[in-house]
């Protein structure tokens, strides 16, 4: 089989099937299609396959973000009918069946027979968009290392004042939002200020170091809910995380957090150098205009509201996967990505019938909340807590890691860091700034760009 082919009368190149993304479902669908000898092109943005759960580990010194960011190329190397471009895609015709990227500063158009979108989501401000010039996020491998430099910065530059003040905004952190990746986050920053940086910075002491998990539910980990939920509530605020619930964040600015209690519209500061933003989500841009071309509705968040065999609107040959959609109140995570991934590719394969809805097989939900404690949730309906769990998370994430590399190294770094008080991937990059010198620049450029 050919690897492209071109459509009589012009040069663009036609594959069989085009993915836009590299995440999870994308691979998923680009796997199958490899191994069955199916030509496609992958495009994606980035030039790394993000695994974007373990991005706080990489924010926090556990992992490197090589480890949760191998090549694309080097994945898809194996199979002979893949073709990876690096670009960003800013157009679709489904009629034409033609799509349309920038890489290298130039535009381009390739051809497809079917097309798969798997874009993802990026975070969501819920209308105050300012306040992405003021937080941290945490979505790409940029915004993990911005918030270790950050992280570092605080406790340099605390060690170096004589302000108690000061110093103790630069120790105060405020996580906004008490999913997975908030609940992650705050629990991996206490870890630090106790096993780690306590050894680094002797005259900081853990206590001096405060981080507040705030969220406008009244639970944390609102998807588990229960006793689960109840659970990671009491090991957060036993680690000394400070958690606010039915909290709305309603002004982020001087570097103080403004939040207001949702039943009594009481409000209430809290001062932070460091605020990380984790609340809520929207679809990627590609999206309006993929409903734009095909008719397709979206929800509040800009998601797809794709049809039950994941095609979009009115085109047939037309695909969408994962976080960029919305299917039967499906939760956003990597399961089910990868199950549509395959589903897709197994409908253009011909190994199930185009129009077959998809089913997702719920195996299970987990979450760390810390240092040997975890939550899970398998099949739906058999709940767990504690070591055990936090096994159990250590060996699913470990198993979906990419490469024998990525898993060998993993495992020695998770030993160090949860065994040990090290935290090996703890460092300032080749292009931070200088240290002590990042935090205090941060506040003035987020202010010059929210003016």
């Amino acid at each position: 089989m050919g690897k492209t082919r071109a459509e009589k009368g012009s040069a663009v190149q036609t594959y069989d099937v085009v993915i836009v993304g590299s995440g999870f479902g994308a691979l998923a669908a680009a796997k199958s299609l490899g191994k069955a000898g199916v030509t496609f092109s992958l495009i994606s943005s980035t030039t790394e396959h993000l695994f974007q759960p373990l991005l706080y580990q990489a924010a926090t010194g556990m992992l490197s973000t090589g480890e949760i960011a191998p090549p694309i190329r080097r994945i898809l190397a194996q199979y002979d009918s893949a073709d990876v471009r690096l670009g960003r895609v800013v157009d679709v015709d489904p009629e034409a069946h033609q799509v349309t990227y920038v890489g290298g500063g130039q535009s381009h158009t390739i051809g497809f027979g079917r097309l798969i979108v798997a874009t993802g989501a990026t975070q969501a401000y819920f209308g105050r968009d300012e306040f992405k010039d003021r937080t941290f996020a945490l979505k790409t491998v940029d915004d993990a290392i911005a918030l270790r430099e950050q992280i570092l910065s605080c406790y340099e530059t605390a060690h170096l004042t004589t302000d108690p003040a000061a110093r103790k905004e630069l120790l105060s952190f405020v996580v906004v939002g008490a999913g997975a990746t908030g609940v992650e986050l705050a629990g991996q920053i206490r870890d630090l200020a106790h096993r780690y940086f306590a050894g680094s910075f002797p005259d900081i002491e853990p206590d001096d170091v405060t981080v507040t998990l705030v969220d406008g539910v009244k639970e944390v980990l609102p998807a588990f809910g229960g006793k689960l939920s109840a659970y990671a509530r009491t090991k957060l605020e036993k680690s000394g995380v400070d958690v606010v619930t039915g909290g709305m964040v309603t002004d982020i600015a001087d570097d103080v957090v403004t939040v207001q209690d949702v039943d009594t519209k009481t409000s209430r500061t809290y001062p932070a150098k460091t605020v990380i933003w984790s609340a809520g989500v929207q679809a990627s841009d590609l999206a309006a205009t993929i409903a734009e071309r095909t008719g397709c509705e979206t929800d509040r968040a800009g998601r797809l509201l794709v049809h039950d065999d994941l095609t979009v609107g009115s085109a047939k040959d037309i695909y969408a996967i994962g976080d960029v959609t919305s299917l039967n109140k499906l939760p956003g995570q990597s399961p089910v990505a990868m199950q549509q991934g395959r589903h897709v590719a197994k409908m253009i394969i011909g190994k199930v019938d185009a129009g077959t809805p998809f089913k997702y097989t719920d195996k299970g939900s987990m979450s760390i909340v810390g240092r040997f404690s975890a939550v899970a949730r398998l099949f739906g309906k058999v709940d767990m807590s504690g070591p055990i769990a936090w096994l159990m998370w250590l060996a699913v994430h470990l198993m979906y890691l990419v490469g024998f590399r990525n898993r060998y190294v993993a495992v020695v770094s998770w030993m160090t860091s949860y065994i040990g008080d090290k935290r090996p991937h703890f460092q300032y990059t080749d292009h931070s700034a200088s240290m002590g010198t990042l935090t205090s620049q941060s506040s003035d450029e987020k202010e010059r760009k929210a003016a």
